[in-house]
């Protein structure tokens, strides 16, 4: 029976204070742990870091189910008739006027009331579909947000200094003066000298550093009349544990890779998020604000906000659904919209007949990646469950694959399909497609290139504790910056529960002939030297890949990798090319 708490019932704001104390108390715990990122920093506390990290994926979904639990223990709330439900969510926008933080509340909510609601009622009544309440007017909280400096007061370098000493890191300096000084010429490099300034000339920098792996990032931009500057200093801890300042971003597409979702999230301590991501867009204005919200850690309202600007892109595009191009895989149903840079991924209900796994499995792989430090070569995914898509712009060939591979994934309801889970990630040339390409257009270089790509790629993940597994070419794609990212998770490892091995000496030459494997292999028994027979196939290809990778096939490299993480080594890794690393390139004289 439908419970009615009555149009201004004294249950609906008992509802709506609930609501909102579950979020507070959420937004609190991640605040935490991002000002406690300062602390491990300082004490290079790394593997602290990535504890940390992978912690955090979890607070969002923890505080919504306690949300949940208590709504449906103290007021019944799966009872709630839909009055009452309306009168909720009015109720809770008024606890919002005066917010910090009030477009990722109005998601909270919308978590919490649609795991108590039948899907059939998300609709415009009950949970936020637009926001309601404007993040506009918080972003004139700038004390809370950035700090204003001003260059003719003490000159650029003295500007440069005081930004650097304002974060009040508790840990010496190798040497300030220098790195300054490495700020200042690159800056000049950068410009081809200085350009006149304006009478405002001020330099703006975020008030929190961005925290991640080994680094942290101070980020800004000054702004010379008309025009702006963005900037990115990288700050980390040189081998005797004193700080420097490794090298200064100074092009928005650079800055932009940062925030690359085949990267870890940052931790950043916001009090208004909503202005660090307006401020971050002024700098990176192709970067979507939903890229920009998961990258700072707050993946739910990314998702949010993905999905209102995919449902905007439905609206106003008429083309398909069709099968991603590349080679069908064995676990995951892969398909794509040609106008959206995407793909869309199901879980088919039966996988290939050389696939040991279950779903389950499946998901835990893809959660994995979401909570280790993708280094740059990890595609990072969204997890959606019950995603209601237009019928007709699915093609047939799609509609066909779903009935015969994933019946169970989704279902047809009128004018919509519904898919119960789904994980969308973007979109990439995959790599044995770009390779071919490559190799039909006598393009050696392009090929050289994918194939140092793909070696680093594999070479950086083992160092970050991470074994794909099925590496052939098809697991692996391209982006537009020419960089190789994996994105075939279903058989990754953590490197150190993997027994690399060299495969025995065979006892006799008949033996070894056979074709037939003489010696005992256990599940997680992995031989380098085998990885030659399934990948470099073409003479060319081996050729390029035992230049730049030969000792990938060897199990020397990988055993010294696991040593070195059951060490406790955390390995550097860096979003940007060494050759603007400032010790690659020292100062020039005044």
């Amino acid at each position: 029976m439908k419970i009615s708490v009555g149009l201004y019932g004294s249950n609906a704001h008992q509802i709506a204070l609930a609501m909102i104390q579950g979020f507070n108390k959420h937004y609190t715990l991640f605040r935490q742990t991002c000002r406690e990122a300062k602390t491990r920093f300082e004490q290079g506390d790394w593997l602290g870091v990535h504890k940390a990290v992978k912690e955090r994926i979890r607070f969002y979904d923890d505080r919504v189910d306690e949300c949940v639990a208590r709504l449906c223990k103290e007021f019944d709330a799966e009872n709630l008739d839909d009055a009452s439900w309306q009168q909720v969510k009015l109720l809770y926008i008024g606890l919002l006027l005066n917010h910090k933080q009030p477009e990722l509340a109005e998601t909270f909510f919308n978590s919490v009331t649609t795991k108590i609601l039948h899907r059939t009622y998300f609709h415009n009544d009950f949970i936020f579909v637009r926001p309601t309440i404007s993040t506009e007017n918080l972003e004139g909280d700038i004390d809370a947000i950035y700090r204003s400096y001003y260059v003719h007061a003490h000159g650029l370098r003295g500007a440069i200094r005081q930004i650097v000493q304002d974060f009040g890191w508790q840990r010496p300096f190798a040497d300030l003066e220098r790195d300054v000084n490495y700020v200042y010429h690159a800056i000049r490099r950068h410009l081809k000298g200085m350009p006149t300034r304006d009478v405002n000339f001020q330099i703006q920098v975020l008030g929190a550093a961005f925290y991640r792996n080994k680094a942290a990032y101070i980020i800004g931009k000054a702004i010379n009349g008309a025009t702006e500057y963005p900037f990115a200093i990288p700050v980390m801890h040189d081998e005797a544990g004193q700080l420097y300042l490794d090298t200064i971003l100074l092009d928005a597409w650079r800055i932009g890779l940062l925030f690359s979702l085949s990267r870890a999230y940052f931790m950043v301590d916001m009090e208004v998020p909503s202005g660090y991501v307006q401020f971050l867009r002024s700098i990176m204005p192709n970067k979507p604000r939903s890229e920009i919200y998961i990258m700072l850690g707050l993946g739910k309202q990314g998702k949010t906000m993905f999905f209102r600007d995919f449902i905007y892109h439905l609206h106003h595009s008429e083309d398909q659904f069709t099968m991603a191009p590349g080679i069908r895989g064995l676990v995951m149903l892969v398909f794509t919209l040609p106008s959206y840079p995407y793909v869309f991924k199901i879980i088919k209900d039966v996988f290939g007949s050389s696939k040991e796994m279950d779903q389950a499995t499946v998901k835990k792989k893809f959660m994995l990646v979401k909570q280790v430090d993708r280094v740059g070569r990890m595609a990072d995914t969204l997890e959606f469950s019950n995603v209601m898509f237009p019928l007709d712009r699915f093609s047939e060939e799609v509609l066909d694959e779903l009935r015969q591979l994933a019946p169970s994934k989704f279902e047809i309801d009128g004018d919509q399909l519904i898919i119960k889970h789904l994980y969308i990630e973007r979109r990439m040339e995959p790599l044995n497609i770009h390779i071919d390409r490559m190799d039909k257009s006598n393009n050696q270089e392009g090929l050289e290139h994918a194939i140092r790509e793909y070696g680093s790629a594999i070479r950086e993940l083992a160092q970050a504790n991470i074994f794909p597994g099925d590496m052939l070419w098809k697991n692996f794609g391209i982006t537009r910056y020419g960089r190789v990212v994996f994105y075939d998770y279903d058989e990754i490892e953590y490197m150190t529960d993997i027994h690399f091995r060299k495969i025995p000496p065979a006892p006799d030459f008949e033996t070894e002939m056979s074709g037939e494997v003489w010696y005992p292999v256990a599940r997680n028994d992995v031989f380098p030297e085998e990885f030659a027979t399934f990948l470099l196939g073409s003479p060319l290809v081996r050729k390029l890949f035992m230049k730049h990778h030969k000792d990938l096939l060897t199990p020397k490299f990988w055993q010294e990798a696991q040593q070195k993480i059951r060490d406790g080594h955390v390995e550097d890794f860096f979003p940007y090319p060494q050759e603007l690393r400032f010790h690659h390139s020292p100062p020039a004289a005044d």
